[in-house]
């Protein structure tokens, strides 16, 4: 599969596209919104393009030509006001959803957060934050894209371990973004996952077998 990555430049987004380009079965493209990041990554031998998530449906669509699915990284970032969280989490998601289905792309992997589809889970100071999400995981659940939105838990910057535990049940916990990029790309071709939401820690289970499971 040709891939694009929305949210290249992020901290998820370039560990997932480093895999994608070190793997057999797909190619990466990344989507950033800075020329020196589109410079930077071709340097690399990586496919990049340059977009933003605050551009028209129409624009989104003409960097999809081409591409046979998309896994959506980006986020605002916790340094934004809840009006940026809303352009880039909520509305930037579904302009992507709606571009996708326009230039006929279906495969789409949704990053998410844990406790995201459940109101009584949402923390009051990030509120807005856990509003975008949910909203925007709906938006895919009801589109005709065949979808996987994973929800993982606090991220944190230390090494995978390769070990996960993915379910539908609510488990809090912490999970390193190393390992959520590997289950991302594992979850591409993955069946189990496809139209499917699920929770997403570190655990026991081998990241293929986890989600195999699913």
């Amino acid at each position: 599969m040709k891939v694009l990555v929305v949210g290249a430049n992020g901290q998820i987004g370039q560990k997932v596209v480093k895999l994608i380009q070190e793997s057999e079965e797909h190619s990466p493209v990344a989507m950033v919104r800075k020329n020196e990041q589109k410079e930077s990554l071709e340097k690399e031998g990586i496919d990049a393009v340059l977009a933003n998530l605050e551009d028209s449906v129409d624009e989104l669509a003409k960097v999809l030509q081409g591409v046979d699915g998309v896994i959506f990284t980006a986020g605002s970032g916790g340094s934004t006001g809840a009006d940026k969280t809303l352009l880039i989490d909520l509305d930037g998601a579904i302009k992507m959803m709606e571009a996708s289905e326009q230039a006929g792309v279906e495969r789409f992997v949704l990053i998410s957060a844990i406790g995201a589809d459940k109101r009584e889970n949402w923390s009051e100071e990030i509120k807005s934050y856990y509003v975008a999400k949910y909203y925007a995981d709906k938006a895919l659940e009801q589109s005709k894209l065949n979808y996987t939105i994973i929800r993982p838990g606090a991220l944190i910057n230390e090494p995978g371990t390769g070990n996960v535990w993915a379910g539908t049940d609510f488990e809090y916990g912490k999970i390193p973004r190393e390992d959520v990029a590997r289950t991302v790309v594992a979850s591409l071709t993955a069946e189990p996952t496809y139209r499917k939401a699920f929770n997403l820690i570190s655990g026991d289970t081998k990241i293929d077998e986890a989600v195999k499971n699913l």
